[in-house]
């Protein structure tokens, strides 16, 4: 589901069952990542969006919006271009600023619930 409106509910993320989002070539850095993603809520402005992400092992490219997340499962190493580089796994929660330009070393899948402000 994704509207505003929708009543109150509960996913088990380890669960969820999720969709493929496929990833622009000009990202992949090495390997073969596989993205899978649902959102799960939008708000009616579309300007926040919580959802379930997951990414297999491999070497990406982002740049980020303001997002949340937690992950659920899986290990990864995120470095922030001129900041920080992140070891993240099963209950960690980050924060990644708009505009980061990260690189994600995907150790093992990896699986976050995120909130994300556009």
């Amino acid at each position: 589901m994704t509207t505003h409106d929708q009543p109150s509910f509960a996913v088990h993320i380890p669960d969820a069952e999720l969709e493929p989002e496929p990833l622009d070539p000009d990202q992949i850095a090495s390997g073969t990542p596989e993205v899978t993603g649902k959102v799960l809520w939008e708000s009616a402005d579309g300007k926040q969006v919580r959802g379930l992400w997951q990414i297999t092992p491999g070497v990406v490219t982002d740049t980020e919006a303001d997002e949340l997340f937690v992950v659920v499962s899986g290990r990864a190493t995120v470095a922030v271009e001129g900041g920080a580089t992140l070891e993240i796994g099963p209950g960690d929660a980050c924060v990644l600023r708009e505009g980061d330009r990260t690189t994600w070393t995907v150790h093992e899948t990896l699986r976050k619930a995120y909130h994300i402000s556009l």
